[in-house]
C-alpha cells in the first residue's frame, strides 16, 4: 500500500503502471479492502487511477475493477461513513473517463445489487446517475447480441429496475437517488408508480422521509401523482382504522393493524413535509388544489387537515376556505337530493359525507396537529358567518328559536358550529381565540340574527364552565354592552353564561352593575334588557339550601373559586341579593307598558322557580294591583281603565296591561295554592309568621278576584266607556282607544274565566257565572271584530288568549272526555254553550299555533318544552277523539252559520300539532301518537311505523267518508285538511316499509276514483301522490299519464284535432286541469334537476377517469347505468312535454311556466350532448342506441311543436269561437294582460334560444362521433316573416264590409267626404 502512494507522489507514472500491472487482480482486491478498513484508501485510489490509463485496455480493465469492488464495500457497512463517501466522491470524478462497455457492466452491476437487495446504506447510489449520465454519452454499447445507442441503454436500465422486485429498505435510497438522474415523462411516471406502490409495505415511519424525497422528485413533474398517491394512501389507512374500528379486530391475519396515535403522529408529519414543500414550489400548490376540485367527493379527513394546514400560506388561505365551502354545501345538497328520490338511491353508492370528513379531522388534530388547528377555528367560523341565519328585510332580525337543522346552508352553519365546539374541548391554546371571536360576533352583529353564536357559546359553557372562568374578564367586557345589545340576544347570552354566575361572584358582581345601568338607560330595549337579566338571576338563585349538584357538576379546579362557591351560597346572602333586585325591578312597575309586561310574564317563573320569594312578589302585585281596582264594592265596573292608558300628542298608548298583571297575580296565587296544599299532606310544622302573612294577602286578592267576578258579570259595555256604536279602527285616536279598553276587558274576562273554572271544583253555580263572563267577553269580541274591519288600516285578527294552554288542554278533556258522573250536570253547562266550546278549541289551535311559530306559548310554562308537548300529547288525544266519535255529516247538518265546524277546528288543531311536532320535537312524534292511544275506545297500535300507519288509515276512513259524501254535501275544506294531515303522518313511515306501498296505492286509488271539480283538493291529494311517489320510484310515468289526461281535457291548440278521451286519474278534469298542470310543471323541474345533477357527476367522473384508458374501454362495450336511465327519464319526459306543449293551456302563468320548462329542458338536452362530445374527445366508441332515439324523439315531435306553441302564445285566440261579448271582451282583456307577460318574462326568445343551441351542438357531436344526428331535425319557419293566409283574407273580407257599411251611410245621409291623411 505504501509503495502504490509512494510511486503515485513520484513524477513517473510508468513505474506505477508496471507495479500495478505486476499485482494480481485478487492482491489489487485484498489491498484496496486493507486500505478501506484502515481509512488510507484514499490515496490508493488517486493512485490506482493515475496507474491506470483510460485509454490501455489493461488501465480501462483496472479501473472497472476498482469501480465493482468499491461499489460493494460501500454498501457493506464495514467501511466507515465519511470514508465512504469520500471513495464515491473519487470515482464519480472519474466516471465520465470510463470506455462504453465498462459503463454498461458497471450499470448492470447497479442493478443487480438493487435486485438482490444488497443496498443497505445508499451510499454506492450517489455514484448511480453519474454513471447513467456518462452512459447517454455513448454512440454504441452491446446488448444481448445486438448494440444500443447509450441512450436506449440506459432506458432499458431504468426499465429492468423498475420493474424488479425492490427491498423496502432501498426504497429511499432509490428515491432519492434517481432525483439526480435525467428521466422522461414516461420513466417518471413509471418510478413514481412503483414508489407509491411500494408505500404499502414500507414501515410507517418510514413514510415520512419517503414522502420528502417524492416531493423533492415531483420537481421534475408528475405533481398530480405524487400527492393523489399519498393521499390516497393515508385514505385507505383510514378506511382500514374504520373497519377495524367497527368490527373489532381484523378479521385478516395478515394485514397487521397500524397503531392509531402512530399513523396520526406521522400524518401530520407528512403534511409539514408537503405545506413546506407548497410554500416553495407553488406549482405544486396549484396542482393540488386543482387536484381537490375535480375530486371533492374524494375528500378524507387527511386531505381536509391538508388543506387547512395550506390555508396558512397567505396566497391560498381564500381558494382553500371558497374551496371547502362549496365542497361541504355541494355534499350537503347531493345528499338532499339523494335522500328525497328513490330513483337516485337505487342508481347511486351510499354518499361520502364531507361533513363526516372535516369532525374526523377535529377528532384526529388531538394527536399534536398544532399546524390544522387555526384552519379549524378560520373554518368553524367561515361557515357560521357565510351560512348562518341572515337579516329579514328592512334589516329586520328575525329571531326564531331553532329547530332542526334541514336545509343545506343550515346544515352547514350547523357544522361550522360542532368544528369549534369540538376543537375547544380539544385545543386548550385556542379556547381563548374561540371565545373571544364569539362574544365580539354577538356585540357587533347587531342588524343580524345570532342565534347560531348564542348555541355555540352555551353549548361552550354547559361543556367546560369551569375553563371558561380562566377568561372570564373576555365575558365581563362583554356584559359593558349589554343595554346596546337586541333584547333577544342579551336574553340568550345571559341565559348561556348563567352556570357560570352560580360560580364566579366577580362575574355576577359585574352583571349587577351593568343590569342596574341598563335600568336608567334612555334605551326602552336597554331597559328591557335589565328586566330580562334580573328576572334570570332571582330564577336561578335560590333562596334557601345549598347549590343543586345538578347545577354544579363539573369539577371546580382552582381552591379560590371553592371558597367563592361555598361562602356565598347560604340562605340568607342569597335572600338579600334577591330581595334587593325585587326592589330594583319594582321601579319597573312606573315604567312603559312593554317593559311591565316583561316583568309580569317573568314573575311566575321567579315564583315556581324559588318559592321563597313568593311573599315579595305577590306583595308587590298586590300593591299593584290596587292601583287600578275599584275598592267600593257597589261601584261598576271593578277596574279603573282611564290610568291604564296615556297620551303623546294625538297618539294614545297603553300604559298598563292591566289584563296580564291581574293574570300574572292569578297564576302565581294558584301556584301558591297548589304548592301548599302538597307541602300540607308532607310536613304541618311550617312557620306560624310565615303562614300569617301567606293568609294575609292571599285572602285579600281572593276577595278582590271574587268581587272583580261578581261586578265583571254585572257590568255593561257602558260601564267601561265602551258602545255597540263606538268607533273601533285603527285610524282615529278615539278608535285606538276604544280598542285598547275591549282588549283589556277581554283579557280580564279570559283571566276570571280561567281563575273560577280553577276554582269552581266542578260546581254548577260557579259554572254558570263562568257562563256570564264568558257570553259578556264573546259580546265584545263580536262588536270589536265587526267595527274595527271596517277602518281603513285590516283588523288585526283575534286578539292572543290570556288563558294558559296548561288551562286549555285541561278545559278540552273537561269539555269532551269527562265521563265521570259527579261532573255531568256542572259540565252540561259549558257543554249547552256551543260558542264556548267552538272558543275553547279556537283559543287550542292559537296556542297550538304560536308554539308552531315560535316553539314558545304564552302564559305560564309556556317556555318550559318538555310541559308544552305534555299539553299537546293531551290536546292531541281530546281532539283526535272528537273528530273521530262526532260524525261531522251530523255536525254540518244543523249548521246555519258560514264558519268552521268543530270538526274542522279539531282537525285544523291537529294538522298544527302533527306540524309543530314534526318541526319542533321530529324524536317524540311516536310519542305524540302514543298520547292519542291512550284513550278507551281506541285499539292499542303496533309500536314503531305500525302507530304511524295505524292514525293515517284512521284519516283515509274519514277522507274516504267525505269523497263518498257526493258533491253537493262535500266539505272541501275538510277534506284538504285531511290530505295534509295525512301528508305530515306519511313523513313517519320508513319508504321501505309495506305501509308505505299500501299508501301509495291507497292514494293512487283515490286519485283515480275522485272526480271532484275541486281545485285545491286536487291540488292536496296531487301533492301527497307526488311526494310519496318520488320516495317509492320515478314520477316520470305518473307524469306522462297526468299530461295525457290534462291533455284530453283541456283540447288541442289546433283546433281540427280532436284529442283521444284519456282519464288516468278522475281528480283531473276540466275546472283543475290547470291547477294539475302547475303541479305537474314543478315536479317535471324537480325531475330535470335529478337529470342535470346526474350528467354534472358523470362529467366529474368522466374528467377524473381520464388517466384510465382500461376503463373507458370497459364502459364502451355496454352502456352505463347512470346514462341508460338519464336517457330514459328524458325519453319520458320529452313525451310528457309532447302532450302538454299541444295543450290549449290558459294563457298566463300556465304558458310562462310551460315555456320555461321547455327552455330548460333543451339546456339539459344540450348539457347531455356536450357530455357526449367530452366522452367522443376521450374514449372511441359508438353513441348508445337509446341517446340517438331521444335525439330522434326530441327532433321529430318535440321541437316542431314547440314552434306551433309559441305561435298559439304569440296569436293569443282564446275566443274558441264563442260569440258572446262579455266573454270575448273578457278574454280580450287576459290576452292583452298574458301578452304584455310574456313579453316581459322573455320566455320565446329563451325558449329559442335553447333549441338553437341544442341544433348546434348536436352538429359538433354528430362531427365527432361520425353519426348524423341533425338527419331528425327539420328547420323552422315559425321566427321568419310569415303571413298566415286565412287570418289575411279573413282581415281583408272585413274591412271590405266595413268599407261597403260606411259608404252606404254616406250616400244615405249626403254627408261630404273626409279628405285622407297623408301618410
Amino acid at each position: 500500500m505504501d509503495r502504490i502512494i509512494s510511486l503515485s507522489d513520484g513524477d513517473s507514472s510508468l513505474e506505477l503502471q508496471k507495479y500495478l500491472s505486476s499485482i494480481g487482480e485478487e492482491k489489487l482486491i485484498t489491498l484496496i479492502t486493507q486500505s478501506a478498513l484502515k481509512g488510507k484508501i484514499v490515496g490508493v485510489i488517486k493512485a490506482i487511477f493515475k496507474g491506470s490509463p483510460p485509454t490501455s485496455t489493461e488501465g480501462s480493465e483496472r479501473r472497472l475493477l476498482l469501480y465493482q469492488h468499491c461499489i460493494p464495500l460501500c454498501e457493506s457497512g464495514d467501511v466507515h461513513s465519511e470514508v465512504a463517501a469520500d471513495v464515491i466522491g473519487l470515482l464519480m470524478l472519474e466516471t465520465h473517463i470510463l470506455t462504453g462497455p465498462s459503463l454498461a457492466k458497471l450499470g448492470e452491476l447497479f442493478v443487480k445489487e438493487i435486485k438482490g437487495g444488497k443496498i443497505t446504506n445508499g451510499k454506492s447510489l450517489e455514484l448511480f446517475p453519474t454513471v447513467l449520465t456518462a452512459m447517454t454519452a455513448c454512440e454504441k454499447l452491446s446488448y444481448g447480441k445486438g448494440e444500443l445507442s447509450g441512450e436506449e441503454f440506459k432506458k432499458q436500465l431504468i426499465n429492468s429496475l423498475c420493474s424488479s422486485r425492490w427491498d423496502p429498505q432501498c426504497v429511499i435510497y432509490l428515491t432519492t437517488m434517481f432525483r439526480d438522474v435525467p428521466l422522461s415523462s414516461d420513466e417518471l411516471h413509471f418510478l413514481v408508480e412503483k414508489v407509491l406502490r411500494m408505500f404499502s409495505k414500507l414501515d410507517l415511519q418510514a413514510i415520512p422521509p419517503l414522502v420528502y424525497q417524492l416531493l423533492l422528485l415531483s420537481a421534475k413533474g408528475c405533481k398530480k401523482q405524487v400527492l393523489d398517491g399519498i393521499i390516497s394512501y393515508f385514505k385507505q389507512q383510514d378506511i382500514n382504522q374504520h373497519e377495524e374500528q367497527s368490527h373489532g379486530e381484523s378479521v385478516d391475519l395478515e394485514v397487521q393493524s397500524i397503531p392509531q396515535d402512530q399513523l396520526r403522529h406521522v400524518e401530520g408529519t407528512v403534511i409539514l413535509h408537503i405545506v413546506f414543500a407548497v410554500r416553495l414550489d407553488h406549482e405544486l400548490g396549484r396542482e393540488f388544489l386543482k387536484i381537490i376540485k375535480t375530486s371533492y367527493g374524494d375528500l378524507c379527513p387527511f386531505s381536509v387537515a391538508l388543506l387547512l394546514s395550506v390555508a396558512r400560506i397567505q396566497r391560498y388561505e381564500e381558494q382553500v376556505f371558497d374551496l371547502l365551502k362549496g365542497s361541504i354545501i355541494k355534499s350537503f345538497k347531493d345528499e338532499q337530493m339523494l335522500q328525497g328520490s328513490k330513483f337516485l338511491q337505487d342508481l347511486l353508492p351510499k354518499h361520502c359525507s364531507v361533513s363526516q370528513m372535516i369532525l374526523d379531522t377535529v377528532k384526529n388534530s388531538v394527536f399534536g396537529w398544532d399546524h390544522v388547528t387555526q384552519g379549524l377555528v378560520q373554518l368553524g367560523f367561515f361557515l357560521m358567518d357565510t351560512f348562518g341565519p341572515k337579516p329579514g328585510p328592512f334589516g329586520k332580525t328575525t329571531e326564531v328559536s331553532a329547530t332542526v337543522a334541514r336545509t343545506p346552508t343550515q346544515l352547514a352553519c350547523k357544522l361550522g358550529g360542532q368544528v369549534l365546539l369540538q376543537g375547544f374541548k380539544m385545543h386548550e391554546a385556542i379556547r381563548g381565540e374561540i371565545l373571544e371571536q364569539v362574544l365580539n360576533r354577538l356585540v357587533t352583529k347587531t342588524a343580524s340574527p345570532v342565534n347560531h353564536f348564542l348555541d355555540l357559546l352555551c353549548d361552550i359553557v354547559t361543556s367546560a364552565p369551569m375553563i371558561l372562568l380562566e377568561s372570564s374578564s373576555k365575558v365581563t367586557e362583554t356584559f359593558d354592552h349589554l343595554s346596546y345589545l337586541p333584547l333577544a340576544t342579551v336574553q340568550g347570552l345571559l341565559k348561556a353564561v348563567q352556570p357560570l354566575l352560580k360560580v364566579s361572584m366577580s362575574m355576577k358582581d359585574a352583571l349587577i352593575v351593568v343590569l342596574r345601568k341598563a335600568m336608567f338607560s334612555s334605551q326602552l330595549d336597554g331597559r328591557k334588557s335589565a328586566v330580562a337579566g334580573f328576572l334570570l338571576l332571582l330564577k336561578n338563585f335560590k333562596v334557601l339550601g345549598s347549590l343543586a349538584t345538578s347545577q354544579c357538576s363539573q369539577a371546580i379546579s382552582s381552591s379560590q373559586i371553592q371558597v367563592d362557591v361555598h361562602s356565598r351560597y347560604n340562605a340568607a346572602a342569597n335572600e338579600a341579593f334577591c330581595l334587593e333586585i325585587l326592589s330594583s325591578l319594582r321601579r319597573c312597575l312606573g315604567q312603559q307598558a312593554d317593559v311591565r309586561l316583561m316583568l309580569y310574564e317573568g314573575f311566575y317563573g321567579v315564583v315556581s322557580r324559588n318559592s321563597q320569594l313568593a311573599s315579595s312578589i305577590m306583595q308587590t302585585l298586590l300593591s299593584q294591583l290596587r292601583r287600578y281596582y275599584e275598592p267600593e264594592q257597589d261601584l261598576l265596573p271593578p277596574v279603573k281603565l282611564q290610568p291604564c292608558i296615556t297620551a303623546h300628542g294625538e297618539q294614545v298608548h297603553i300604559q298598563e296591561p292591566l289584563a296580564h298583571l291581574v293574570s300574572c297575580t292569578v297564576h302565581c296565587l294558584l301556584w301558591l295554592k297548589n304548592m301548599r296544599r302538597s307541602t300540607n299532606t308532607d310536613d304541618d310544622d311550617d312557620d306560624d309568621d310565615e303562614d300569617e302573612d301567606e293568609e294575609g294577602y292571599q285572602s285579600e286578592l281572593q276577595t278582590i278576584l271574587e268581587s272583580m267576578t261578581k261586578r265583571m258579570i254585572k257590568s255593561e259595555m257602558e260601564d267601561f266607556e265602551l258602545d255597540k256604536s263606538a268607533e273601533f279602527s285603527h285610524v282615529s285616536s278615539v278608535g285606538v282607544k276604544n280598542n285598547i279598553f275591549a282588549v283589556l276587558v277581554m283579557g280580564l274576562y279570559e283571566v276570571l274565566i280561567e281563575y273560577n273554572f280553577v276554582n269552581a271544583n266542578y260546581s254548577k253555580i260557579h259554572f254558570e257565572e263562568l257562563m256570564e263572563l264568558f257570553n259578556r267577553y264573546f259580546k265584545l269580541w263580536e262588536i270589536q271584530k265587526d267595527k274595527s274591519g271596517k277602518g281603513r288600516l285590516p283588523s288585526n285578527k283575534t286578539p292572543r288568549s290570556l288563558l294558559s294552554m296548561g288551562f286549555i288542554s285541561t278545559l278540552l278533556t273537561v269539555l269532551f272526555r269527562d265521563s265521570s258522573q259527579s261532573r255531568e250536570e256542572a259540565l252540561s253547562v259549558l257543554r249547552s254553550n256551543g260558542e264556548f266550546v267552538r272558543y275553547s278549541l279556537s283559543m287550542a289551535v292559537q296556542k297550538i299555533q304560536q308554539l308552531e311559530e315560535t316553539g314558545v306559548a304564552d302564559g305560564p310554562d309556556g317556555q318550559r318544552s318538555d310541559l308544552t308537548f305534555r299539553f299537546l300529547c293531551e290536546m292531541t288525544s281530546v281532539l283526535m277523539w272528537r273528530y273521530t266519535n262526532v260524525p261531522s255529516a251530523v255536525e254540518d247538518a244543523g249548521k246555519k252559520d258560514k264558519r268552521s265546524s268543530l270538526s274542522h277546528l279539531c282537525l285544523e288543531g291537529l294538522l298544527r300539532i302533527f306540524t309543530t311536532c314534526q318541526q319542533r320535537y321530529p324524536d317524540k312524534m311516536p310519542m305524540l301518537l302514543t298520547s292519542i292511544g291512550n284513550s278507551e275506545d281506541v285499539a292499542e297500535p303496533e309500536e314503531g311505523d305500525g302507530m304511524s300507519y295505524f292514525y293515517i288509515r284512521q284519516f283515509q276512513r274519514a277522507l274516504f267518508a267525505q269523497l263518498s259524501r257526493g258533491e253537493d254535501d262535500f266539505n272541501s275544506k275538510e277534506a284538504q285538511l285531511l290530505v295534509s294531515i295525512l301528508s305530515v303522518l306519511s313523513l313517519q313511515l320508513k319508504p321501505s316499509s309495506q305501509q308505505f306501498v299500501q299508501m301509495i296505492t291507497w292514494t293512487v286509488k283515490i286519485c283515480k276514483e275522485t272526480s271532484f271539480e275541486d281545485s285545491a283538493l286536487s291540488k292536496g291529494l296531487l301533492s301527497l301522490l307526488f311526494s310519496l311517489h318520488v320516495l317509492f320510484k320515478s314520477p316520470a310515468s305518473l307524469l306522462l299519464e297526468l299530461c295525457q289526461d290534462i291533455h284530453s281535457h283541456l283540447g288541442d291548440i289546433d283546433q281540427d284535432v280532436e284529442v283521444e278521451k284519456q282519464s288516468h286519474f278522475a281528480i283531473v278534469n276540466i275546472k283543475t286541469a290547470a291547477t294539475a298542470a302547475l303541479l305537474v310543471f314543478s315536479q317535471i323541474d324537480k325531475v330535470l334537476d335529478e337529470v342535470d345533477w346526474l350528467i354534472g357527476r358523470k362529467k366529474n367522473q368522466t374528467a377524473s377517469d381520464k388517466s384510465s384508458p382500461e376503463e373507458a374501454t370497459q364502459a364502451a362495450g355496454q352502456q352505463d347505468p347512470v346514462e341508460k336511465a338519464v336517457t330514459l327519464q328524458l325519453g319520458t319526459l320529452l313525451t310528457a312535454l309532447n302532450e302538454l306543449v299541444q295543450t290549449t293551456l290558459q294563457l298566463g302563468t300556465c304558458t310562462i311556466t310551460l315555456l320555461r320548462e321547455l327552455s330548460r329542458t333543451y339546456t339539459i338536452l344540450t348539457t347531455l350532448v356536450k357530455y357526449y362530445i367530452q366522452v367522443c374527445a376521450t374514449q372511441s366508441g359508438k353513441l348508445p342506441a337509446r341517446f340517438e332515439k331521444l335525439v330522434k324523439l326530441s327532433g321529430s315531435h318535440l321541437t316542431p311543436q314547440c314552434y306551433s306553441f309559441i305561435t298559439y302564445v304569440q296569436g293569443g285566440d282564446l275566443c274558441g269561437g264563442v260569440d258572446d261579448k262579455k266573454k270575448k271582451k273578457r278574454n280580450e282583456v287576459n290576452t292583452v294582460a298574458s301578452s304584455k307577460l310574456i313579453r316581459e318574462t322573455k320566455a320565446i326568445p329563451n325558449l329559442i334560444f335553447s333549441i338553437e343551441q341544442y341544433e348546434k351542438f348536436l352538429i359538433t357531436l354528430s362531427k365527432k362521433s361520425k353519426v348524423n344526428l341533425m338527419q331528425y331535425m327539420k328547420l323552422s319557419t315559425s321566427r321568419d316573416f310569415r303571413i298566415n293566409a286565412a287570418t289575411l283574407d279573413a282581415a281583408l273580407q272585413e274591412q271590405d264590409d266595413s268599407q261597403e257599411a260606411v259608404s252606404q251611410d254616406a250616400e244615405e245621409t249626403q254627408e261630404p267626404k273626409r279628405k285622407k291623411r297623408k301618410q
